[in-house]
């Protein structure tokens, strides 16, 4: 996504999602998320990380991380990376399986890709990677935001 114009919002969620931040003090629970998103799932990804790497990841100055809540229960997290000449990266999007398929996924990257625009200095472009081990809803989601393939491996 080239331009914040370019993010079609998605439907409001059944409930609100609060995004708090994920500072390195939470790595433990940011470790505990990311295994109940991903578990389901053939994706590995960071599965196997320790609370020290997590501490790591969450204290990077260009990494910013949040919990996504619903009335006051993990829903999901989400990770973002600014780059060099304004890219922000989305490297980490998910909810947890009691909150997939019921409608809090588009509002979540909603909010998401708007605050990625919110990073650079100023943001040029907002990407993120998919992968066919993801959720199945995952690319449609992106897709249907306003994302547009760059590359396919």
């Amino acid at each position: 996504m080239t331009s914040p114009d370019q993010l079609v919002p998605g439907a409001p969620p059944p409930s609100p999602i609060d995004l708090i931040v994920a500072g390195p003090e939470s790595a433990p629970a940011v470790r505990s998320t990311y295994v109940r998103i991903w578990a389901p799932l053939t994706a590995r990804g960071r599965m196997e990380w320790s609370d020290d790497e997590w501490l790591a990841e969450l204290s990077h100055p260009d990494a910013r991380s949040w919990f996504a809540q619903v009335s006051g229960e993990i829903a999901g997290f989400v990770e973002l990376s600014r780059g060099r000449n304004g890219d922000v990266g989305i490297v980490v999007f998910g909810l947890v399986p009691e909150y997939q398929g019921k409608g809090f996924g588009a509002a979540l990257l909603t909010a998401t890709t708007q605050l990625a625009w919110t990073l650079g200095d100023p943001t040029r472009r907002v990407w993120l990677q998919t992968s066919s081990e993801d959720h199945p809803h995952a690319l449609p989601n992106y897709e249907h935001r306003g994302f547009q393939p760059f590359s396919t491996e």
